[in-house]
């Protein structure tokens, strides 16, 4: 597994944690990477990367559950399973706001999230609104 994948994966447990904890604001989710950098052992070594996603989507995450709110039909964000609410933020930072991925990348990476964690259709779910984030991203 290439060290991008699982930095986005260690990233994707602190946000699935945060949402569990009903932490959304981000100095407290600041803290809560703060404290899983420290007790890493049994992982390793805790991703630089997993931690840049983790502070972009603190910094943006107002921004990104708008779009996401916005851009998911028929879904709000409550109504999301947890897991795939945190891997759309994930990957809607890294389409939007991370030049360094290609945008492919970080649709198909935020998709492959969804098929090991999620539910049978959390892919296609997953694609369709990070997809039109794609397509509308120019005028965002």
């Amino acid at each position: 597994m290439a060290a991008r994948t699982k930095a986005r994966r260690r990233a994707l447990d602190v946000l699935f944690e945060a949402d569990h904890k009903g932490i959304s604001n981000r100095e407290d989710l600041l803290l809560l990477l703060q404290q899983r950098r420290d007790v890493t052992v049994a992982q390793g070594p805790f991703p630089a990367y997993a931690s840049e996603l983790v502070e972009g989507v603190a910094a943006h995450r107002e921004q990104i559950d708008e779009l996401l709110s916005t851009y998911s039909q028929g879904w709000t964000l409550d109504r999301m399973p947890t897991v795939d609410r945190c891997i759309l933020r994930l990957g809607a930072w890294e389409l939007l706001h991370n030049d360094d991925v290609p945008d492919a990348v970080a649709v198909d990476e935020a998709v492959h999230l969804a098929q090991e964690l999620s539910t049978d259709d959390s892919p296609g779910f997953v694609n369709g609104v990070l997809g039109r984030l794609l397509e509308l991203k120019p005028t965002l």
